[in-house]
């Protein structure tokens, strides 16, 4: 497969890193389409039937999970290789359930560019993986809510360490640390947010007596 003759499709809400990316692979000779969250990226997917999606994990809307869980359930979608991107989900057990929600590559940010073309190209070379068998969504819901989970919990631990740092100096307030509060507090929220969601999924998708 050589490069140009097929669409690459990135899905990542940071501007600046879609931005990266685009170029880096435009330069190199794929043709590229872009999406800002999992939403947009499945609209895309059904038109230009892309070889390979690059994922961020954590998005609006339908998160990098969601979207993986959608294309492995669907035949048509099944055998496309995903490769996620992450500065969130970066534990082993991350990883792990990616893997089995079936994604092909695993990278965290910051990303390394020349090792993050290397995947790509050997991913084209490599052809249509063996994909494992997809969670039922039962199971994808149950495992998702752990792992969401588990991050609110060390988002909650964050933001606790950083509001007692700003309470200890009110006369000079860290700028980067309050713009860091910030942040963390807005994923907290959207944390929750998928939590409230999840579990309507789960009451849904429960196993009947």
């Amino acid at each position: 497969m050589n490069a140009g003759t097929d669409y690459l499709l990135i899905v990542e809400d940071d501007p600046d890193i879609l931005k990266l990316l685009d170029a880096a692979l435009t330069f190199k000779g794929y043709k590229v389409v872009t999406a800002r969250n999992g939403e947009e990226g499945l609209e895309l997917i059904q038109r230009k039937h892309p070889v390979i999606v690059i994922a961020d994990i954590m998005m609006p809307k339908i998160d990098g999970f969601g979207l993986i869980h959608r294309l492995r359930i669907h035949p048509e979608t099944r055998d496309i290789p995903v490769v996620f991107i992450t500065a969130t989900y970066v534990t082993r057990e991350d990883r792990s359930f990616a893997l089995r929600l079936g994604a092909t590559r695993f990278l965290q940010k910051p990303l390394d560019l020349e090792k993050f073309l290397g995947t790509i190209t050997d991913l084209l070379k490599q052809g249509v993986p063996t994909m494992i068998q997809p969670l039922s969504d039962f199971e994808f819901y149950l495992e998702y809510r752990k792992r969401l989970e588990a991050k609110l919990e060390e988002k909650n631990k964050q933001i606790t360490r950083e509001e007692r740092l700003l309470s200890t100096d009110t006369d000079r307030q860290d700028q980067a640390l309050v713009a860091s509060l910030q942040r963390d507090l807005a994923e907290r929220d959207e944390l929750k947010f998928l939590l409230g969601e999840i579990q309507e999924q789960l009451e849904r998708y429960a196993p009947s007596d």
